[in-house]
C-alpha cells in the first residue's frame, strides 16, 4: 500500500502527476470555469443552480480521469486538497505560470 500523503506540499506534485495529460487538464479547466458561471447564475437567481456547481466541477474532472487519464480521482482520497488544487491549477494555467510546477513534478505533457 502506498504511503498516505500528510502534507499539502507533498500532495501538490502528486496532484499534478495525476493530471499529466494536457487533455485531462483542459477538461478540468472547462469544469472549473463552469463552476464560476453557475455560481454567478446561482447568486443572481438562486434556485437549483447551486446544484450545478459541484456537478460541473466534479463531472468534468471525473470524466477526464476515467476516460482520458485512466486513473482514480485524487478527490476520493484527498477531497479538500484536491478541491484547492483544482482551483490552484486553473488559476496558474490562466496566468501562464503552471509549466514550472508541472516540470518540478516531473510532468512533461
Amino acid at each position: 500500500m502506498a504511503r498516505a500523503i500528510t502534507r499539502y506540499a507533498d500532495f501538490w506534485p502528486y496532484y499534478l502527476r495525476e493530471h499529466a495529460r494536457p487533455e485531462t487538464r483542459r477538461i478540468h479547466y472547462i469544469g472549473t470555469a463552469l463552476t464560476f458561471v453557475f455560481l454567478g447564475i446561482a447568486l443572481a437567481s438562486g434556485g437549483w443552480w447551486w446544484v450545478a456547481i459541484p456537478l460541473a466541477g466534479y463531472g468534468f474532472a471525473w470524466f477526464a480521469h476515467f476516460r482520458v487519464e485512466r486513473n482514480r480521482p485524487a478527490t476520493f482520497t484527498y477531497p479538500l486538497w484536491s478541491l484547492v488544487s483544482d482551483y490552484r491549477m486553473f488559476f496558474l494555467a490562466i496566468a501562464g505560470r503552471l509549466r514550472p510546477h508541472l516540470t518540478r513534478a516531473g510532468v512533461s505533457g
